[in-house]
This record gives C-alpha cells, sequence and structure tokens, in this order.
C-alpha cells in the first residue's frame, strides 16, 4: 500500500492547527552530488515501495480507523496489569512457586523485546495492518484461554501467547498511524497514548471489584478481559478488508533494510525508550508496597496507584500534540525528568507527607511513554523508517527494562527501607534526560545510518 495515501480523518481528532509534517523533509530529497553534476533524487533505503492508488475511503472508514486504533490500544496493556492484582490468587490456584512468580514478572518486558524485533519484516510480508490484526486475535485469545488453563506451564505461554500479540501491536500501530495519517501524527499518537493509559488504569482498577462480582474466581476475573480483546478485532477486521494491504514484498521489490544501529537518534531513542520503562514497571510494581510500609492503607495505596496511572489519559492526549508542533522535544524531556526527580524525592522522604502530590509528579514523569513515541513518529521519513525504528527502539528499550524492577525489589530487600531504592530511580532519571536531549533534537534516521556513497540514486 502506498505509503503516501492519506486516510481521511474526522476533524475533531484534529486538534493541532499546524501539521508535523509541514515542517518535515519529504522522503524524497534533492541532493547536490561534489562532482557538480546535475542534482539527483534520493530515495531512502527503507523506503516503501509504491502501489497502485485506490479509490478514496469513505469519511465513516476514516472514524472507523480512528476508533480501532484507540480499540487495540485500550486493549495493549489489560494482559499486563489486569494480573497483577490477581497474582497472589493465581499463585495459590496454579501452585506456582515464587520463582515462576517472579519470571512471570519479567515475562511482559521479555516478549516486548523479542516479538517487537519480528514486527517489521512481518509488516513487510503481509502489511503492518494484517499484522496488527492478527495481534488482537493473539491478545483475545491467550487472555481467555490462560483463564482456564490447569497447569503454571500452560498459563505461562498462553501469556506469552496474548503479549506476541502485544508487542507486534506495539511495534506497529505507531507505523499504521505514520503511513495513513501523516498530517496527523500528534493528535493520533494523542489518542493512541490516552486509550492505552486508559486501559491500563481502568484494568489496575476494576480488576478486584470485578472478580468479586463475578464470584470471587480469578479465573473470570482475568477471562472476562478478552471480551474487549474481541470488541477490538471486530473493529479491525473491516478495516483489514477495505484497506487490502499487501506486503511490500508481495509486489517483488523489497526495500533495503535500513543499518539502524549506525544511527546515534535510534540508540537514543532506544535508551530513553528503556529507562523510562524501567520507572514506569517499578511504579506498577511496587508503589502500593512504598506507601503501605509508610503507614497508608491498601485500600488508599490502590486509588494513589490508580492516580498515576490516571494523570496519564489526558496527558497522553495533550503531549503528542504539543511535541509534534515544534522542530524538537527537549523542553518536554526536561520538564518530564524533573517531575520524576521531585515525586521521588518526596517518596523517600516523606511518603506519607504529601502522597496525592508525589503521585502526580511520578505520573507525570512517566508520561515520557507518549513522547518517546510521538518521537519515534518524527525522527524517520518514511513508514518503513517508522516501522525499522520503532522495532528497534521498544524492542532495545524493553530489553534495558528488564532488570529494572528486580534489582529495586533486591535493593529493598537488603537495606529493608525505600530510601536507597527511589534514590536509584531518581538517579536514573539523569542518564534518561541526557538520552532523551539527544533523540529529541530534529534529526532524521536515515541521514544518520545511511551513508552518501550507499545512498540508492533514482
Amino acid at each position: 500500500m502506498n505509503g503516501r495515501h492519506i486516510m481521511p480523518i474526522p476533524r475533531c481528532i484534529n486538534s493541532s492547527h499546524h501539521s508535523m509534517m509541514a515542517h518535515m523533509p519529504a522522503a524524497e530529497t534533492t541532493a547536490s552530488p561534489r562532482n557538480g553534476a546535475r542534482p539527483q533524487t534520493e530515495r531512502p533505503a527503507d523506503s516503501v515501495p509504491s502501489a497502485a492508488p485506490s479509490a478514496a475511503p469513505s469519511k465513516h472508514l476514516g472514524w472507523l480507523f480512528a476508533v480501532a486504533i484507540a480499540a487495540a490500544a485500550f486493549n495493549l496493556r489489560p494482559v499486563v496489569t489486569s494480573l497483577g492484582p490477581l497474582l497472589d490468587q493465581v499463585r495459590a490456584g496454579l501452585g506456582m512457586n515464587p520463582t515462576l512468580a517472579g519470571l512471570l514478572t519479567a515475562v511482559p518486558s521479555l516478549c516486548f523485546g523479542l516479538f517487537g524485533f519480528a514486527a517489521p519484516s512481518m509488516a513487510r510480508r503481509i502489511g503492518p495492518i494484517a499484522v496488527i490484526t492478527a495481534g488482537l486475535a493473539a491478545i483475545t485469545a491467550g487472555v481467555l484461554a490462560r483463564s482456564f488453563a490447569g497447569g503454571t506451564a500452560v498459563f505461562l505461554l498462553l501469556t506469552a501467547l496474548a503479549l506476541a500479540g502485544v508487542a507486534v501491536s506495539n511495534v506497529l500501530i505507531p507505523v499504521v498511524i505514520k503511513r495513513y495519517f501523516p498530517e496527523k501524527v500528534g493528535p493520533m499518537i494523542g489518542l493512541y497514548s490516552m486509550a492505552l493509559s486508559a486501559g491500563t488504569a481502568l484494568a489496575a482498577a476494576v480488576t478486584v471489584p470485578l472478580t468479586s462480582s463475578l464470584g470471587g474466581d480469578w479465573r473470570y476475573g482475568l477471562g472476562v478481559w478478552a471480551g474487549l480483546g474481541a470488541l477490538a478485532l471486530l473493529l479491525w477486521l473491516p478495516v483489514l478488508i477495505t484497506r487490502r494491504e499487501r506486503g511490500e514484498r508481495a509486489g517483488g521489490a523489497a526495500p533495503a533494510r535500513l543499518p539502524i544501529t549506525r544511527s546515534r537518534t535510534a540508540w537514543a531513542l532506544a535508551c530513553f525508550f528503556g529507562l523510562q520503562a524501567t520507572g514506569a514497571y517499578v511504579v506498577m510494581g511496587w508503589l502500593p508496597k512504598i506507601f503501605q510500609d509508610a503507614g497508608v492503607d491498601k485500600g488508599t495505596s490502590g486509588v494513589l496507584l490508580a492516580v498515576t496511572m490516571v494523570i496519564g489519559v489526558p496527558v497522553s492526549y495533550v503531549l503528542p500534540n504539543l511535541a509534534a508542533r515544534r522542530g524538537d522535544q527537549r523542553l518536554f524531556v526536561v520538564v518530564l525528568a524533573l517531575c520524576g526527580i521531585a515525586g521521588y524525592a518526596g517518596l523517600a522522604l516523606a511518603p506519607a507527607g504529601a502522597p496525592w502530590l508525589w503521585v502526580v509528579l511520578v505520573g507525570l514523569s512517566n508520561c515520557a511513554f507518549p513522547l518517546v513515541l510521538t518521537m519515534i513518529g518524527l525522527r524517520a521519513r518514511t513508514a518503513g523508517g517508522v516501522a525499522q525504528l520503532s522495532a528497534f527502539a521498544q524492542g532495545v528499550g524493553y530489553l534495558i527494562s528488564i532488570p529494572g524492577p528486580i534489582l529495586i525489589g533486591r535493593i529493598y530487600q537488603v537495606t529493608g527501607e525505600w530510601y536507597w531504592p527511589l534514590g536509584f530511580l531518581a538517579l536514573l532519571l539523569v542518564p534518561q534526560m541526557l538520552f532523551g536531549l539527544r533523540a529529541a533534537m530534529a534529526r532524521h534516521i536515515e541521514d544518520e545510518a545511511v551513508r552518501p556513497a550507499e545512498r540508492v540514486t533514482a
């Protein structure tokens, strides 16, 4: 499918009057050879081959596509955040030992990293929309089937199946946005991030009371989330049928892979992504315990955790719009890091002194996630470039984040207090800010990864 084919989008979603793409170079640029010959048209190594243009889709299909993206994003975290509140019941029900339970907490980052790397090659073969649709089917099947698992091994495998669907969708939804909404990257990334934050918060907040209302069986409390996955899948099927995407290799001309590891911006994005994911997973896993150790009751500590997630819902929509309007995003990188440093310092020194302020500051710091997604969309010129950059940044980033929660738990176990673990988290925000400042500069990975002598001239 032609990467320049633009899907109509309802005006209500475009809250930005200045298109991000208006400030970006086109996929094809004019070079000035050193030998003084007539300039040639250069094509990035990862540019998407052109396909025959199809009829312009209707306004209703534009609405459907936007709703489908939001629905998919809503389903990318309940597979993880619905399990945490019920983990003790799941362990008891399956006879899971503590070691395997610890492995279960590391599975999401591992799957996000490993399966995320495979997403671009799958998209080149059958198209990103088809891969996302298959990913939603995997999420729905895995979430539903694991609620009937009779043993730990089967439960882990089915959880990995669902997380594989999450991983490929994580990587490719920004690609779909770049390809079909090139002039509305900020608003659409905002919609995607807002829906993802809402799904995260809802699953964390209502899984326990929902399980109680269904009789107290954890199997029902986990399995019910498959219903939302099925709904998202139903929305993506007509999008898949109407777009009728072909894989980029189906036309017989596969674009050369971009040597992305040469790009300093790509590495900076990967490190920034990994460090922000480390903080987010530590907060999701340990924040209630931090407050409980400070004398806050369990109910309130759960509400405080929910606040850190809910604060990201409106910010996740507004921040990408603001970030996409600027040539670079360094201001936002610094502000979010300072919010995190202040929040972690407050939690370390006086967790019960102003808990609502601390969770708001930490919640704002965790909004580095929608910011890094926006930067991924801005740092490549084409949908193919975004696919490779998204897979690289998220794949490497999630692998970087795996040791974080484990290390924080170990520091707490050794010291018996939260002062040092929280100090360590605050310290991590310094390299996160430095990598973010590099990643936020207005550059494109194609210019860094492809050397002049290797560029393919038309």
